[in-house]
């Protein structure tokens, strides 16, 4: 295993040691007379000796080193336990450090359990589409899209490889939009690409998505629903397979929600219009950076504070203004506060967690849209 820890005394070498398979480290006690020079944090270690029960409470078991050999050193320096602490690790390590922090191993070791997607769809009918990666549409018209370019040898007149541009793909959506008229009801997930200048935590250039389409629906509840199951399932799922991870998180990540974390996120959501969310936001008795207008979409600060206003449970915010959502989206044809069947599911510590929409599937609204746009409708 890798070493987490070296604890010299003069009478005895402590060391912990942890081969990734759990959380928590082995200790291991030797005489110090076994300690060398290459003996340090992260280096990987070969221990040969005797599994004795511990005489203290923090563990059960230990080993009583017989030998030790170091296969793989480790020069990295001024690595100390502080290593799960996400705010000093910055951008100041390269990935292979990375994955020696507890909190990154969690992180990927919980996303790498959620292949649980895949059954919770199948299970309910659902078909797995692989959408493309490289796309020449830009799904959610904001523009922000990795431009993909041939690199060649020599100096070439400069056309397109597919003979139109082409991007890395921001969404799935348009892709499931067509196999949904074959299966009824379809899904994907994976890598998603945003060309955004943001440092964040909540914008990435690179992450994993779930996306899912169903015909014959006329409801923003069954979507809700389908938001909801999908949502409570996995949360489920993650605490009841994975509760040493979620442990970590608690500990060092998020240790004030421990207590309540089944009451914020098992209790019956609660459902508000986005006007009804803008006109709790004027009368919050707090000041907001973002001032909330009708029209204007709503920050992570608005959506925190409704989630706490609405009693720190699940909050469906329905009913989005036109002009803020992409062309696909149906239009509800009410008015003067013109609106689409567009809806966010906000969740207690995060705000927005994931949306949905009722479709336009009515030619002449599509169009109409399109040409407000100034796209073209001849494709």
């Amino acid at each position: 295993g890798w070493v987490r820890s070296v604890r010299s005394q003069k009478e005895v070498l402590f060391l912990h040691i942890n081969d990734g398979s759990s959380l928590e480290s082995l200790q291991v006690v030797a005489d110090p007379s076994l300690e060398k020079r290459d003996l340090t944090f992260g280096s990987a270690v070969e221990v040969q000796g005797k599994l004795v029960k511990s005489p203290h409470r923090m563990q059960n078991m230990e080993l009583q080193a017989e030998t030790i050999r170091v296969v793989g050193p480790c020069d990295i320096w001024k690595l100390t336990k502080r290593l799960h602490v996400l705010s000093w690790m910055g951008d100041k390590w390269p990935s292979y450090v990375c994955w020696l922090v507890s909190s990154f191993r969690v992180t990927f070791g919980i996303v790498g359990s959620l292949t649980l997607l895949f059954s919770l769809f199948q299970d309910n009918g659902y078909v797995h589409i692989h959408t493309p990666i490289i796309t020449s549409n830009d799904c959610e018209g904001a523009g922000e899209l990795f431009l993909i370019e041939v690199k060649a040898k020599e100096s070439v007149e400069n056309t397109h490889f597919f003979n139109v541009p082409a991007f890395l793909t921001v969404s799935g959506q348009l892709h499931l939009e067509v196999m949904a008229g074959a299966f009824t009801h379809v899904f994907t997930f994976g890598p998603t690409f945003r060309a955004e200048n943001s440092q964040s935590r909540r914008h990435l250039a690179e992450f994993y998505m779930v996306e899912a389409e169903l015909s014959f629906t006329e409801s923003l509840q069954d979507i809700m629903q389908v938001m909801e199951n999908l949502f409570k399932t996995v949360t489920s799922t993650v605490l009841s397979k994975c509760p040493q991870d979620v442990e970590l998180f608690h500990k060092y990540i998020a240790p004030a929600q421990k207590s309540d974390i089944t009451h914020k996120l098992f209790s019956s959501s609660c459902r508000i219009s986005y006007s009804e969310a803008v006109e709790i936001l004027k009368q919050a008795p707090q000041t907001f950076t973002f001032k909330p207008e009708w029209g204007c979409d709503l920050q992570t600060e608005h959506e925190k504070y409704l989630v706490k206003h609405c009693g720190e449970v699940p909050v469906f915010v329905v009913n989005y203004p036109y002009d803020l959502k992409p062309f696909y989206m149906r239009d509800n044809e009410d008015g003067p506060q013109h609106t689409v069947a567009a809806v966010d599911l906000l969740v207690p510590g995060v705000g927005e967690l994931c949306g949905g929409s009722l479709r336009e599937e009515r030619l002449p609204f599509l169009e109409s849209r399109l040409q407000r746009y100034g796209k073209s409708t001849d494709a």
